[in-house]
Order: C-alpha cells, then structure tokens, then sequence
C-alpha cells in the first residue's frame, strides 16, 4: 500500500504543473519552460537520488549493483531522452486546450499506451482490476476530451487538434518512461539509480537546448518562482516519490495510478484559475475518478516479493 500512496502523491504533485504554468509570467513557451523546468529538476532529481542510492549500497541488506551494460545504459538514457521530450509536447496540450482537458488527456492516455507496450514486450496480460479501471478511465478521457471547456452556451468546446496532439504525444513519452524503468528493476538496479540517471540525462539533453530558447522571464521573481516549483517539486522530488513506487507495482498500474494528476489539475484548473468544464467534461472527471478508485483498491498487494524500501 505505500508504493500505491508514493505514487499518488507524486501524482498530486505532477497536478500542479499545468497551474504553475498558467500563473507564470507572460513571454514563456512550451519550449522554454520545459527547458528551464528540466535543467532545474533534472539537476536536483540526479542529486538527491544517487545520494540515496549510495546510502542504499551501504546497507547490509543491499543486493549487489548489476554491471553497467550498453542495455542498462541504454534504458537510462531513453528514459532521460523521454523525460525532456515530455515537457514541451505537455505544456502545448495545456495552453492550447487549459490545464484541466490537457493534463487529463496526456495522463490519461498514459495507462493505456503503458499497459499495451508492456503487453508486446512481455506478453503478460494486465490483471482484470487493471483491464475494469482503465476501461472507466479511458471513458473518463474521451467525456472530458468531447466535452472540453465550457463554450458561452455552457455545452462543450471540443479541443484544439494540435494541443491533443501534444497531449497525446506526453502520454507516449511517460509510457516509455514507465516501461524502461520497470525493466531496468527488474535487472537488479535500485529505483535511486534508475531515477537518478533519467534526471542528470534529461538535464544534460535540455541544458543543450538553453541557446535557442529566451529565458528572459526567468528574471522576474515569478518566473523564478514557477521555474524552481516545477523543477524541484514536480520534477525532483516528484519522480523520486513515483520511481520508489513503481518498484512494487507493475508499469500498468503506476501509470494508472497517476491519473491523480489530471484530477487534481483538473480541480486546480476550476477552482484557482477559473476554468469552466462542459457538463460532458464533467462527467468523464467522475468517471475518471472513479476507475482511479479502483485501481488503488486493487493495487495492495506489492507487484514484487521483496520491494525495495527507503531507509528512515
């Protein structure tokens, strides 16, 4: 149950992002704040777990840490490649579509596209709780993608294509990242390692993009302020929460579990930044919420005899 509740509360983290956006300074783009935000975040992530995974390595009942291979290493690059594609292609999908209907899309499509992709390279079916709560979650995601922001009608909006293009595109990414992972766990590497390398290659990757981006904004305090909330929050120790999580579940369910985010985006979106939903889009939020529900319910058990735990 605690690699459920680390997930969710990454997930209420990763929730944030969109809001903090929206309240930023003007003058920013996809590009630029998913720069900033992972140069930060990518920084800060590699810090703070690898220097839980050293402390990891000392204790008595650590396992020894597998060689570095050119597939290990390989899996740890494109999850650091993944990371940094997934903030522009996310932030896109919310300010062209609002922080509720495009983190809902992004996270939303993400259990599915996780769960199949875990399907073709393991040929493991997901369990029926993980089959019953991704078939709400998906009616959950077309409601609210139909329905949208309310119009002046009050009836729904639709969505614009190329922001549920971005949208979708995050979901791709964050399923790579979930599938990656799992596979590198369950070759023997600690979450603190996995997590850490995605962090200082994303970093690394978006720190080469700082010539072609203007980060003017990043002088105003709330820019500032934004750039260091989605680095540090929603990036470091975010993803510290969500990789010690996902070693006691299966990829599916973790990424299920993080439709935490787009419900709490969603509530953020309504009541901080004054978004209206269609009455459509508000039903696929309960829906939503609902196979949410039951995945935790159904996510007790750890996926793995003997998971790794944080030492106090």
């Amino acid at each position: 149950m605690l690699h459920v509740l680390a997930v969710l509360a990454a997930a209420v983290l990763f929730g944030t992002t969109g809001t903090s956006q929206a309240l930023g300074p003007a003058g920013t783009t996809p590009l630029s704040i998913g720069v900033a935000r992972m140069v930060i975040g990518g920084t800060g992530l590699a810090l703070i777990a690898f220097t839980l995974a050293a402390r990891h390595a000392r204790s008595p009942s650590a396992s020894p840490r597998p060689r570095l291979g050119i597939r290990p290493l390989a899996l740890m690059v494109l999850t650091g490649l993944c990371l940094a594609l997934y903030q522009p292609l996310f932030f896109l999908g919310t300010e062209r579509n609002g922080v509720a209907v495009g983190t809902v899309v992004a996270l939303g499509s993400a259990p599915i596209l996780a769960g199949l992709l875990e399907w073709a390279i393991t040929r493991r079916l997901p369990t029926p709780t993980w089959m019953a709560a991704t078939a709400l979650a998906t009616v959950g995601v077309l409601l609210l993608g139909f329905g949208g922001e309310a119009g002046a009608d009050g009836t729904g909006a639709g969505t614009d294509p190329l922001g549920l293009l971005g949208s979708v595109g995050a979901a791709a990414t964050f399923a790579v990242i979930a599938n990656a992972q799992r596979r590198l766990l369950d070759d023997g590497w600690d979450p603190f390692t996995v997590v850490g390398a995605m962090g200082a290659t994303s970093a690394i990757i978006s720190a080469a993009v700082i010539p072609f981006v203007d980060l003017a904004w990043l002088a105003e305090p709330r820019g500032l302020v934004m750039a260091l909330w989605l680095g540090i929050a929603t990036i470091s120790i975010a993803y510290v929460l969500f990789t010690w999580g996902l070693s006691g579940l299966t990829a599916a369910t973790a990424a299920t579990l993080t439709l935490g985010e787009p419900l709490t985006a969603s509530i953020l979106g309504i009541t901080v930044l004054g978004e209206q939903l269609s009455a459509l889009a508000i039903g696929g939020l309960a829906v939503l919420a609902t196979g949410l529900a039951l995945l935790a319910w159904g996510s007790r058990a750890p996926r793995d005899p003997k998971p790794f735990a944080v030492e106090g």
